[in-house]
Formats: structure tokens, sequence, C-alpha cells
């Protein structure tokens, strides 16, 4: 089977920005159309999910080295189907009930990127459809976690310091997730206050919502440091696999979807 990615300990190159321009291409192409989806909202945004969730259980199936990747895919887009048709609710029921399944099925490490992938997916869809705030609410969780990923980048790269997590991930510095911390919640009060919000508020939920989204970071560096390789997969030039580039949606859209239906929406995130 052809390698995942680099291997994990492959020697980094001495300038620290040396995948800045890579990245910022892929951005600049991908962005705009995960824009678009969200603007548009319906069936752009839940085909956008769905893609999403299929190449995510592809990434994880080959991660697990199971003989069809596919399948582990196709499980997924079954929990997105459900969700399209039925609702959330049924949704999560689905991931539970799929999750048991590929526990049967395949070992656990594969089993258990049904409620890795699923779960987030099923919170995303959820959170664009709320009528009234729906679009509101999504854009403040991308923003913040846009922006949590795009400080602790710059931060990290500017101010270097002392090691976050060496064992884990040698790359991440406390100063980058300080960094990243304070963007997030700079980026959603700056909606709210667009949007005639709360700031302050939007603030204290953006700090939250980037901590939980550094959290799945890091679990993600985690899991890649348990494999031996470096990035998930080769999908995104610059950015490594969808579970590189959505760890942080993964473990924040459960956290933000739950936030929105305490606070009837809206009021709960962006204030």
């Amino acid at each position: 089977m052809p390698a995942l990615s680099e291997p994990f300990d492959k020697p980094a190159k001495n300038n620290r920005w040396s995948d800045l321009y890579l990245r910022a291409a892929s951005a600049l192409v991908l962005g705009p159309i995960a824009l678009f989806c969200l603007w548009r909202g319906g069936l752009a945004w839940t085909m956008l999910i769905g893609v999403a969730m299929a190449g995510l259980g592809h990434e994880w199936a080959r991660l697990s080295k199971l003989r069809h990747a596919w399948h582990l895919a196709g499980l997924l887009m079954l929990i997105w189907l459900t969700t399209s048709m039925f609702g959330v609710m049924y949704g999560i029921q689905s991931v539970v009930f799929i999750t048991f399944i590929a526990w049967l099925s395949y070992e656990r490490f594969a089993a258990a990127g049904v409620p890795y992938a699923g779960l987030g997916g099923v919170c995303l869809i959820w959170l664009r459809q709320q009528p009234g705030v729906g679009l509101e609410d999504t854009a403040y969780l991308i923003l913040v976690i846009w922006g949590t990923d795009i400080g602790a980048y710059a931060v990290g790269r500017l101010l270097g310091g002392a090691k976050l997590a060496p064992r884990i991930s040698p790359g991440k510095t406390w100063s980058g997730a300080l960094g990243g911390l304070v963007a997030g919640g700079a980026c959603g009060a700056g909606l709210a206050a667009a949007t005639l919000g709360a700031p302050l508020h939007a603030f204290g939920v953006g700090l939250v919502l980037s901590f939980i989204a550094q959290a799945g970071d890091l679990l993600e560096s985690a899991i890649k440091r348990k494999l031996g390789v470096k990035d998930s997969a080769r999908t995104i030039p610059g950015h490594g696999g969808l579970f590189d580039r959505l760890d942080g949606f993964l473990t924040a859209a459960p956290l933000a979807a739950l936030l929105a239906a305490s606070l009837h929406g809206g009021v709960g995130l962006w204030g």
C-alpha cells in the first residue's frame, strides 16, 4: 500500500514560512467555494458537507489500513443521507447505530472514525438549517476557527518560544496557541459588532470554541503521532488531508450546535 503521508519524523525545513504560499493558494481556491455554499445554504451547503464526510471516511479508512477505503466512506454517507432527509435527531441516532455496526465489522480504531467525522458533519448541517440565524451562527463558527488557525500559524511562526505539546506536535507553541485564542475570539467579536450584536459576549464564546478547536487539532496530531504520519493524506496542497483542515470543526461544531440549541439559536453564539 502506498505511504499515507510523509514520515512524522522527517526533518523540518529551516524556513518557518516555507509552506505559506502553498497554504495561501489552497485557501484562496477552497475558501470562496466554502463561503459560497455557506451563503447559499440549503442543498449547496448540505452537498459540501456530504463531500467532506465522504472524504473524511476515505482518509480514515486509509489511516486504518482497511482493504476497501470506500466502505467507511459509504457508512458516513448513510449518516449524511439520514440527516439530510430526516433531520438532526435521526442523524445522531444513525451515528450511534452505524458506529455500532462499524465496531462489529472493523477493528476499534477504524470504527472510531464514524463518530469522529459523523457527529461534526451532522451538527454543521443542522446549524446552517436553523431558520433566521443559521447563516450567522455557522458564519460565526467558521470565522472563529479560521481566525484561530490563522492566528496560531502567524503568531507561532513570528514569536516561536516554548513548545505546547512537543511529544504530540513539535511545531505547536504556547505563543501560537494564545495567538489563536485571541484571534478566534476577536473574529467572533467582529461579526457581532458588524451585526449589532454583543461583541464582549461573542468574544467570550469565541474563546471557548477556539479552545475546543485547538484541542481537536491536538487530538488529530496525537492520532497521527501514534500512526507515525505527518499528514492524514495529501488531499489539499499545503494543508495535508481533510482531517488536517477540518479537525477543529469536528470538535467545535457539536459544542456550537449545543449552544445554539440551548440558547434558542443565534443568541448563544454571536450575541
